[in-house]
């Protein structure tokens, strides 16, 4: 068999369709707003600063609820996470389109951000759950790859909707793919609380520890605390940036209009989808960190891309620079997180890998729009490639490598 496939069992292989297919009609709901978001804020007449906060309580809700998500995914299941998630999302989406002030908008905001913490998170448990050591850069590669392509795809009918049937158009599509993730999570997506594929027998005559437990032995793993700011950085740049100062400057700066920027972010994600499966066999060959260090250093060079932009034309280079990045680093963050949790701790260490993660997505649009809104948007995007390279400089130093970590040992209680 070649070193690029992957083995897979009929469960494994049906719980990875299932999500891959749950996670497309999440992530086309969620981005069939990126490119009116921060165009709607403004229609209320606030502030960049207030509009950066439209994202960052998104954010807020993703970090309050990621740990509880996963704690419900492990007492619940990981099904009616998902549809709890899918279900929030959708009432987000109504309230969104009806909101008649900027109150109400970010009341609907926060419950949509509710929403993603459940589904993502639930999402990376089910990976977590069902993938190997040996497999789980490809596997996961496969799942991000889903995830990159429809995370920004949406964006393209969105933007079309928006100028064709005006701007609060994207949020009903939304509402209705939001309940196709509910339908889908409670009718077909099959459970995988308890199933392990790695589980050995002296692991599972050990006193399991309890989700709290858990969590205090997560937070003194200096890899996946390494891996979290990665991901944090990441999602300061992606929400504090592409999803909120980009738009506007593309629209203000270039003169470009929603449907030019729906294709530019669009496009991010189709690129990002031929590099996933290349990269999931590299992390899978060679090791997680030379796939996530260049890859997160190509991130940063496709900001000042951004920051160059004139018109159009640079601005799809730019995109396309940050496509690649994206793709090429694939589901290696998620593998090095999902390698860093000992067995019977994948809910708590992908909630608290998301929790942390999810900080940047509080804190990018808030720091980014009062960057913009003191310095200027060109600025502020000099300064988060600045984070990026800086971030990605320290986890290539500090961090360990964790392919093929096989001697994982589930640790003591913690004393009371």
């Amino acid at each position: 068999m070649k070193r690029s496939s992957i083995p897979l069992d009929p469960f494994t292989r049906n719980v990875l369709l299932w999500m891959c297919v749950l996670i497309s009609a999440n992530q086309l709901s969620f981005s069939a707003n990126t490119p009116v978001i921060a165009q709607y804020a403004e229609s209320f007449g606030v502030s960049m600063t207030a509009i950066g906060f439209t994202f960052a309580i998104y954010g807020l809700a993703r970090l309050i609820l990621n740990i509880p998500a996963g704690n419900a995914a492990e007492r619940l299941g990981r099904k009616q996470a998902l549809a709890i998630g899918g279900s929030l999302t959708a009432i987000s989406s109504i309230g969104c389109a009806l909101a008649p002030n900027y109150e109400l908008f970010l009341t609907a905001r926060f419950v949509g951000g509710g929403g993603a913490a459940f589904v993502l998170t639930g999402g990376q448990i089910v990976l977590a759950d069902i993938a190997k050591p040996e497999n789980r850069g490809r596997l996961m590669g496969v799942y991000q790859g889903v995830f990159l392509m429809t995370a920004g795809l949406g964006a393209i009918p969105g933007g079309w909707l928006a100028t064709n049937y005006g701007i609060a158009s994207p949020f009903w599509a939304s509402a209705a793919l939001a309940a196709l993730v509910t339908a889908i999570a409670l009718t077909f997506m099959p459970e995988t609380r308890g199933y392990a594929n790695n589980a050995s027998l002296a692991e599972a005559n050990s006193d399991p520890l309890n989700f709290r437990q858990q969590l205090h032995v997560l937070v003194r793993s200096r890899g996946l605390l390494l891996i979290s700011l990665i991901g944090l950085t990441a999602a300061f740049a992606r929400t504090g940036g592409l999803f909120n100062v980009i738009p506007l400057m593309a629209e203000n700066d270039l003169g470009l209009n929603p449907t030019q920027i729906g294709f530019g972010l669009g496009m991010i994600s189709i690129v990002s989808l031929l590099f996933v499966w290349p990269s999931g066999v590299l992390v899978d060959t060679i090791g997680r960190k030379p796939v996530l260090v260049p890859a997160t250093l190509f991130s940063g060079i496709g900001f000042l891309f951004f920051y160059w932009a004139t018109d159009f034309r640079s601005f799809l280079i730019a995109c396309f620079i940050w496509s690649c990045a994206g793709g090429f680093s694939g589901g290696a963050p998620a593998a090095y997180a999902a390698d860093m949790a000992p067995y019977g701790m994948n809910a708590a260490a992908m909630g608290l890998y998301r929790a942390l993660m999810d900080v940047g997505y509080v804190a990018g649009p808030l720091a980014i729009g009062l960057m913009s809104d003191v310095w200027g948007v060109r600025t502020a995007l000099l300064v988060t490639a600045g984070l990026i390279l800086c971030t990605t400089i320290l986890f290539a130093l500090l961090a360990p490598e964790s392919h093929h970590r096989q001697a994982r040992v589930t640790a003591a209680k913690p004393a009371p």
